[in-house]
């Protein structure tokens, strides 16, 4: 056999990526059936809030043209993807400090097949929390009055985040040294992206000037977009600054930019520490 012969050719090469990165995203969700806890976040602990605002503090919130419900989901689901975030980057912090990346790394893989497969797991986590959250809203009273083609963009949008918030998630677990640090990071990084928005109540109802940071956060522009396309109340004043004025432009351009800057900078950093 030549040299030219047993090079693998492009195709070769990218059959092998998708085999090995599915071997290891199986890898990954089989952790999941062995500890169901890990999915806490992304289905008990959404329905709790659900259930916490929709017949706690729904009485007593005034949504301007829709009821509460129906404007609290959109937050909801948003809010629930956001701090998804903390589960890819504790996974990756944990197999880094474990070994687990060496130990996968010495066998005959493909370069990139860990973090590709790191995040299908993630993301199927990710589209099962909302599949769940959608289910709880319908069963409190949300509906989707928007038409399919609507719906299914909002959906996507969705999706679109969620898969920036993996990235953002993963590039937080290659920079920290330790999963209780990635898990202090991303706390202080969503928590107030999540409740200094639109998620829960409307932006106008907040004091002046932080209702000027409410309404340029990334998390309420997707927010707004989500209420939008799924046809429930944005409440979204006249006056309102451009990103929720032109919540799905907004939406879908920070969701890009978010996974623009940290897929490339998570990838560039995992190298750096598998190489060390």
């Amino acid at each position: 056999m030549s040299a030219h012969a047993a090079i693998p050719s492009v195709r070769q090469r990218a059959r092998w990526l998708v085999s090995d990165s599915l071997v290891l995203a199986r890898r990954n969700l089989e952790h999941v059936r062995q500890i169901p806890e890990k999915l806490l976040d992304v289905t008990l602990q959404p329905i709790m809030f659900v259930l916490l605002f929709v017949y706690v503090f729904g009485g007593v919130i005034d949504v301007p043209g829709g009821n509460y419900t129906e404007y609290l989901i959109g937050g909801i689901l948003v809010q629930t993807i956001a701090f998804g975030m903390m589960g890819p980057g504790v996974s990756i912090a944990n197999d880094l400090g474990e070994g687990m990346v060496d130990r996968v790394r010495s066998l005959p893989t493909s370069r990139s097949a860990y973090l590709v497969g790191h995040f299908i797991a993630e993301f199927a986590a990710a589209t099962l929390g909302v599949a769940v959250l959608a289910a709880t809203g319908f069963a409190v009273g949300w509906s989707i009055d928007s038409s399919v083609l609507d719906a299914a963009a909002g959906v996507g949008l969705l999706l679109l985040f969620a898969a920036a918030m993996i990235c953002l998630g993963t590039l937080i677990g290659v920079i920290a040294r330790s999963p209780d640090a990635v898990q202090g990071i991303a706390f202080m990084t969503v928590f107030p992206l999540t409740f200094l928005s639109n998620a829960f109540v409307p932006a106008e109802g907040l004091p002046d000037g932080l209702q000027q940071i409410a309404e340029w956060n990334p998390v309420s522009a997707v927010v707004a977009a989500t209420r939008t396309l799924f046809g429930n109340p944005a409440a979204t004043p006249a006056d309102a600054a451009w990103p929720l004025q032109h919540p799905v432009l907004a939406g879908v351009g920070w969701s890009l930019l978010f996974l623009a800057v940290t897929a490339p900078l998570a990838i560039a950093r995992f190298k750096q520490r598998t190489t060390e």
